[in-house]
């Protein structure tokens, strides 16, 4: 009874639901969740203020805190690819240099704890820039093919393929075997709610509906655990999550990832790196991004009530997309606020792999994720998108320019449902597409 009066008041403090986002304005991803108590709200700010800055390569007057760029990195910053804490922007239809895309790199095998092993030369990710006197490692510049899709009623979508190409490189061409996979960058709101997802639903889900978990190192442990986060749900925890961008994004060491991110065979990296500290990011900024990320609340939905966004949502659920993409999720136990655990949450996703065909495959496993895997994306801010400074591309690599461009790619277990859709009437198509622009 306690837990429920609690609820009930958050619920007061905002229009939605005490863990969404009502406003809709250029702050729709960047807002914190209701309840927050003032130690977690001022962790949240100080972490948003982090995530948000430019780092640089030693102290500055402004920001004698803020070191450690580099020596080899891709952006300055985490929101210059997580634009307005969305989506980043893939190269346009004329192609160009993947900005707000990382290309990852290994080579063929797996390391003791079965996740990819770095590519000898280039490590994990290729970063395009490096301090003064460390050259970047090289360029990932995407072309386009561009082909049509027809359905049933013979309506045209336009279609998209990339084809990365791996420029100027510092120390030679990639070996033609070597396996890689452009991801681009993902929205970061409601991250904190799937984390506290309990693992049992997680595998109840897979039992029932199928998809398969990802296990995965966790360093601080020392143990597998299940993967959540992640394109292909390779990362355990937000912390390590954040930690990992940090330090393959940014070059900022942390405890969880010390040292500089330079191979052998990078002798400008190397001789750049030392005396540099084991961990740039102290632990009081990283728990900082953590509060941050964890309570970045996700944007309510819209319309609900609509006729046709309910026809929609039914079609959604009637050609299968609703499998992989679950509506709702309970919650556990929640930190920010504890007064959320049990509730329950809207993401559409399971949190699962999912083989989704060839035209998907990226050619490298991570983990138990195999090339033709990717974990099911939450759709929550779907309609949004692009809406207020992020870009509305979709897809691991961003290939997708619309809803209907993206389902079309679909394939593997998906492939039922990709073409459900094909099949659809034009006014059941666009119903289904109203319903995904209301998320």
């Amino acid at each position: 009874m306690k837990r429920a009066l609690a609820l009930v008041s958050l619920l007061v403090l905002t229009a939605a639901a005490p863990f969404e986002n009502a406003k809709l304005d250029g702050e729709a991803f960047s807002r914190p969740m209701a309840g927050l108590d003032a130690a977690q709200s001022k962790s949240f700010h100080a972490g948003s203020g982090l995530f948000r800055q430019a780092w640089v390569i030693g102290p500055s007057r402004d920001h004698p805190d803020v070191v450690g760029l580099g020596p080899l990195y891709n952006r300055l910053s985490c929101i210059a690819c997580h634009v307005k804490n969305g989506r980043g922007a893939a190269p346009g239809d004329e192609g160009g240099l993947a900005r707000a895309m990382v290309s990852r790199l290994s080579k063929p095998g797996a390391d003791a704890h079965g996740g990819p092993l770095p590519h000898p030369v280039y490590g994990a990710q290729l970063n395009p820039e490096g301090v003064p006197g460390v050259p970047g490692e090289g360029r990932a510049v995407v072309h386009y093919e561009f082909f049509e899709s027809k359905l049933a009623d013979g309506t045209t979508v336009a279609m998209r393929r990339p084809r990365i190409a791996f420029e100027d490189m510092a120390y030679g061409p990639l070996e033609p075997e070597t396996p890689t996979s452009p991801r681009n960058a993902p929205p970061v709101y409601g991250l904190g709610l799937l984390e506290a997802v309990p693992e049992s639903e997680i595998l109840t889900l897979a039992a029932k509906n199928g998809g398969r978990a990802n296990y995965v190192f966790d360093i601080e442990s020392g143990a597998m655990k299940l993967g959540r986060f992640g394109l292909k749900a390779n990362q355990p925890s937000l912390k390590q999550q954040i930690a990992n961008a940090f330090a393959e994004d940014i070059g900022i060491s942390s405890s969880l990832f010390p040292g500089e991110n330079c191979t052998p065979a990078e002798a400008a990296c190397l001789d750049a790196a030392k005396g540099a500290p084991q961990a740039e990011l102290t632990e009081a900024q990283l728990a900082e991004v953590l509060d941050y990320i964890r309570a970045l609340a996700p944007p309510a939905r819209r319309e609900i009530d609509d006729a046709r966004i309910k026809r929609g949502e039914a079609l959604f659920e009637a050609i299968g997309c609703a499998a992989c993409h679950r509506e709702t999720l309970t919650l556990g136990a929640f930190a920010p606020p504890p007064a959320l655990a049990g509730a329950l949450i809207h993401p559409y996703t399971d949190l699962l792999l999912h083989d989704m065909g060839e035209g998907l495959a990226d050619g490298r496993a991570d983990f138990l994720a195999g090339p033709r895997d990717w974990r099911t994306p939450p759709l929550w801010g779907l309609g949004l998108a692009g809406k207020f400074g992020d870009a509305a591309n979709f897809l691991h690599d961003g290939r997708a320019r619309g809803f209907a461009e993206a389902i079309l790619w679909h394939g593997g277990e998906a492939r039922a449902a990709s073409d459900a859709f094909r099949k659809l009437a034009r006014a059941e198509r666009e119903a289904l597409l109203s319903f995904l622009n209301s998320l």
